[in-house]
């Protein structure tokens, strides 16, 4: 006869080959049932006679859907889940279904979003990615939740980048410079690269999933956001808010443009390095500091200073000493004579600047190119003498021997001359910040310049007051700890410069009179010339008002604003102000924005100071901020390292030599290149695998608790890709036992349920009211981890598996348990789906779409048109919830037991007995014997609440102070390394009963913690001393089995 062990490892072993298609589970039955060992066979042969239809591939394959109509579906789903196919088609049909298009006239409350608005030249990276599954989980969550949402889209002209692009391409093609074409036709040819190449980022977007409204479109150069940034500009200027002045910009000498802030990128030098600079054959040299002396008028000595930028000393009006400084005090009242052109410097005394302790505790002062002697300029009333031409190259200020050089080249020769005339005092290493234009790439100068600024004061106290005040606050900031740096921002605000040398944007609304006895003919050399106007019409009818019958030509300042200035306008302008448009009335102010941190002063704070100025409130009540995204290891993403990802490359997956190629085709230099090839080699060794967007958006939005950076690591997203497989088996599994009949229940009453249904129901419930709480509170990842935990731990990890049982026996006892169950799965699923949709729209409209209809209630056609998920309460059963808690832990412990054993003998089932020390818990035991059996996969249980010793062959395992597992492992595992994890879990056991000790006997506890809290820790106690007895009893069994082994 065969070996009854033997036969049962070969029954197990042909149970898991026929339970592939279903997870490996259908094994699992119930223990009690007699006819298991006979229902074998038949199931075995049931698998082999599978429907013909399965057969055919072609059943399995989506039929081909028409552009923007609703998706057609297999007859049978796929085995697998594939996110390129999943993926498409759904999007279309949700656009032309007008599903993401608000209705300005709907009485639901408005929930709004402005899009950020990319830059028009922009492809999609992994930043905008992340705004975007943020923004649309908020879009879709709020949609279903009975809100009427609008998400606008919109495109930034992106002045100075997109003005780049087409220089570089026209230059390129046809070998010409802007100026060779002129403004007019240049202009003409960005607008024609902007139609036939611009917005290729939001068409991304649709790949994405990005439920945006594309009804409203918009483009801050279009027609009536150009009225808009005309209109505020006219207001801002008649409100005295807007000005002109001559005052220090960040210059860049290639584009000949002011740059803002942002633009700039600082590099820390250390020592002395060579750096290439466009326009520039040989590297230029910097971190080094160059002294030399300025010779005293009279012949009354030198003075020596010392500077980075040796070349600017032509544009010298001054020497700045401090006037404690007992070196100089004879200097006082003095001047030094330029030695290049005559020049008399005075020596001025100024505490603010000068260190006596720094350098020579002299300084020259260069008030038209450096910041702090702009101020230094302005305190003493110092001349201010410009010596940069708009390229860069010193201008006849300079003096004839070096006008025409390029300034780095005029560094050379400044330097050289100095020592011809005996006045070069060396030169050291020093330590220094360069700023270098992100667009260009090239040093930033400090050039002084006539421009339009916007006066901030008062607008950024409004913005101020605004976050800051907590009785009447009306906007909120999250995280909170943004808040403090809005405070210093705004408290520490300067006026804001507006205008820029460039051809692309919007023109500066702004007319320049000259008269026909203007000494200086000039465009803007006296100030009062100027009219502000909507346009050219406007500005002649204020001139003659203004001016009189003088006789004078009027020019448009050739300028244009600011990038931020438009955008600034955006809350407002993409609803229609300055127009009462019912867009304006219905949705302004917006809901929330949600951006990085980086843009909080440059875009967010501009925006609050203009909504509130021009709007009359706040364009939005809250703002997110979201973290920044580095590479895995941290870093900052980098052409030059390698570690830019693509989140299209993500979604659709890409080979290692893919990405090389992507590199190839950028413009890194040979050793760059080669830097780049090997991180990408090391980062992602076989490329990155196809993972759809619903997998990417879920690894994004979950990523965001981490902080304000996020280090993104590709494997996460491709686990969630597997996990989105996960989720279509569940379907899978579900559709096989509900049948095509299958008729859902209009509504289902838990308390007439099965255990594991009712238990299902309440922690779905539980799940729901924290992914609801989570989403209210900006709590993305803490949303996503939640509805994640209840699909993977306890749909399908446990539910699914408890209720295998009910389908796999065919006795008819269980025939009310079965339809229990079926409808309980069915809530579960389309629930669960709901609940999911706005972190994955793909995978949840497709798997939606296959679930069969409820009897007698209408269903909206797509998902994410029905209603998101609530608490019910009648679901909810946390006497039920702790009894599952309690069969969990001791199905984990009896797992932990059979983990241990040999690999090859753990799908056996084994016995075990279950010891409880309390009457309660061991009636809770008994009545959920099935549930045990199934999900320990035993062969039989016995629940015991006395035990003297268990039988020889069982391990013990501590659940907690009230139960201990134990299991038959016939001599599988190490009982002597058993017995030191029990030694050791006693000792970690001990040292916390000892710590709480300590604290329950410390001098004043009785008086100063509540009383609750000393319940709490005399129950913890007695828990802890129950459970080190209950691995003293587990300890004593192994004991008594390592003697029998040596007896």
């Amino acid at each position: 006869m065969e070996d009854p062990e033997k036969k049962k490892k070969k029954e197990a072993k042909a149970k898991e080959k026929e339970a592939k298609k279903l997870k490996a589970a259908q094994k699992a039955e119930a223990a009690k049932l007699q006819a298991q060992q006979s229902s074998n066979a038949p199931k075995k042969n049931e698998k082999k006679k599978r429907d013909p239809r399965e057969e055919n591939e072609e059943d399995y394959v989506d039929p081909e859907t028409p552009l923007g109509e609703k998706k057609q579906l297999s007859s049978v789903m796929a085995k697998q889940y594939n996110p390129s196919v999943v993926e498409k088609s759904w999007y279309a049909w949700w656009e032309k279904s007008g599903f993401f298009v608000a209705d300005a006239k709907s009485s639901k409350p408005p929930f709004v979003i402005v899009l950020p608005p990319p830059n028009v030249t922009g492809a999609l990276h992994i930043g905008h990615a992340l705004t975007s599954a943020i923004q649309d989980t908020m879009i879709r969550w709020q949609r279903m939740s009975g809100y009427n949402t609008l998400w606008v889209p919109g495109m930034d002209h992106a002045g100075i980048a997109t003005q780049v692009v087409v220089e570089k391409k026209i230059m390129r093609e046809r070998k010409l410079t802007r100026h060779d074409l002129g403004r007019e036709k240049f202009v003409s040819e960005v607008w024609n690269w902007k139609n036939e190449y611009g917005g290729t980022i939001l068409k991304q977007q649709r790949r994405l999933g990005a439920s945006l409204d594309w009804s409203r479109e918009c483009f801050t150069m279009d027609e009536k956001r150009s009225q808009a940034v005309t209109e505020a500009f006219v207001r801002l200027y008649k409100e005295g808010l807007i000005y002109r002045d001559l005052r220090l910009v960040n210059w860049d000498c290639v584009l000949r443009t002011a740059i803002s802030d942002i633009e700039v990128d600082y590099v820390d030098i250390k020592e002395r390095t060579l750096l290439k600079v466009p326009g520039y054959e040989k590297p230029v040299e910097f971190g080094v500091l160059t002294s030399f002396a300025y010779p005293l008028e009279g012949n009354l000595g030198e003075i020596v200073v010392a500077t980075t930028r040796v070349e600017t000393m032509l544009g010298d009006t001054a020497i700045a000493i401090h006037p404690g400084d007992s070196r100089y005090k004879d200097f006082h009242g003095k001047f030094a004579i330029h030695p290049f052109s005559g020049r008399k410097l005075p020596i001025v005394c100024d505490a603010i600047l000068v260190d006596p302790e720094f350098g020579t505790g002299a300084v020259k002062i260069t008030p038209a190119h450096d910041p702090n002697d702009f101020e230094v300029g302005k305190r003493h009333k110092l001349e201010f003498i410009n010596v940069y031409t708009d390229d860069g190259r010193i201008n006849s200020n300079g003096g004839p021997e070096f006008e025409g050089m390029p300034r780095f080249k005029a560094r050379e020769a400044v330097t050289k001359a100095l020592q011809e005339k005996g006045l070069y005092r060396g030169a050291q290493n020093n330590e220094m910040r360069l700023g270098l234009c992100s667009r260009s790439n090239d040093v930033v100068e400090p050039l002084i310049k006539p421009q339009w600024y916007v006066n901030c004061t008062s607008m950024a106290r409004e913005a101020l007051i605004a976050v800051a005040d907590e009785e009447n606050q009306r906007i909120e900031i999250i995280p909170k700890q943004y808040a403090a740096e809005w405070k210093r921002w705004l408290e520490n605000i300067r006026d804001w410069c507006i205008s820029r040398q460039l051809w692309w944007g919007h023109r500066v609304p702004a007319w320049y009179v000259t008269f026909d006895d203007d000494e200086l003919k000039e465009l803007g050399a006296y100030n009062d010339h100027w009219v502000v106007a909507r346009n050219e019409e406007e500005a002649q009818a204020q001139a003659s008002n203004k001016f009189g019958g003088k006789k004078y030509q009027l020019s448009q300042d050739p300028d244009v604003l600011d990038t931020w200035f438009s955008s600034g306008l955006f809350p407002l302008s993409v609803l229609g102000w300055p127009d009462e448009t019912e867009d304006l009335k219905a949705f302004y102010p917006t809901s929330v924005l949600e951006t990085g941190h980086d843009i909080l002063f440059f875009w967010v704070a501009r925006m609050v100071m203009l909504g509130i100025r021009l709007g009359g409130d706040v364009p939005f009540r809250k703002v997110y901020l979201h973290p920044m995204i580095r590479d895995a290891h941290g870093r900052k993403m980098s052409k030059s390292l390698g570690n830019v990802i693509d989140p299209l490359e993500v979604i659709n997956g890409i080979s290692l030599e893919g990405l090389h190629k992507r590199l190839e085709e950028g413009n890194l230099d040979p050793t760059e290149l080669a830097i780049a090839k090997e991180g990408q080699k090391k980062d992602f060794p076989n490329g990155i695998a196809e993972c759809g967007a619903d997998a990417l958006r879920f690894a994004l939005v979950s990523y965001t608790s981490q902080s304000d950076k996020i280090n993104l690591d590709i494997q996460r997203v491709v686990g969630y890709r597997q996990w989105c497989n996960k989720l279509w088996n569940a379907i899978r599994f579900a559709m096989s036992k509900l049948g095509d009949d299958y008729m859902p229940s209009a509504d289902v009453i838990p308390d007439t349920m099965p255990f594991s249904c009712q238990w299902i129901l309440s922690v779905l419930n539980r799940a729901i009211d924290k992914v609801v709480s989570s989403l209210e509170a900006y709590e993305f990842s803490d949303a996503a981890t939640a509805v994640y935990a209840w699909w993977q731990f306890q749909l399908c990890d446990v539910f699914i598996e408890i209720i295998k049982p009910y389908f796999a026996s065919s006795d008819s006892s269980f025939a009310s348990e079965k339809k229990f169950a079926q409808d309980a799965l069915w809530v579960c699923l389309d629930t669960g789906l709901r609940l999911l949709h706005p972190f994955m729209p793909f995978v949840t409209e497709e798997l939606w779409q296959r679930l069969p209809r409820a009897a007698g209630c209408f269903r909206k056609e797509s998902i994410m048109m029905s209603e998101y998920p609530s608490v019910v309460t009648s679901w909810a059963n946390e006497r039920v919830q702790h009894e599952m808690d309690l069969i969990e832990s001791a199905v984990r412990a009896l797992r932990s037991k059979r983990d241990s054993i040999p690999a090859k003998e753990r799908n056996q089932r084994l016995p075990a007995i279950i010891h409880c020390r309390t009457g309660e818990v061991a009636c809770i035991m008994k009545s959920r014997d099935m549930e045990i059996h199934t999900l320990a996969n035993l062969s039989s249980l016995e629940v015991v609440d006395e035990i003297d010793a268990p039988p020889v062959g069982y391990v013990g395992a501590v659940v907690n102070e009230n139960v201990t597992v134990y299991m038959n492992v016939k001599g599988a595992i190490n009982v002597e390394e058993e017995l030191k994890k029990l030694r050791k879990k006693k000792e970690e056991l001990h040292k916390q009963h000892e710590m709480l000790t300590r604290t329950t006997n410390a001098t004043g506890y009785k008086e100063k913690v509540p009383s609750h809290i000393q319940e709490e820790n005399v129950a913890k106690l007695a828990s802890l001393m129950k459970e080190i007895l209950s691995i003293e009893e587990a300890s004593q069994h192994l004991e008594r089995e390592i003697v029998a082994d040596h007896a």
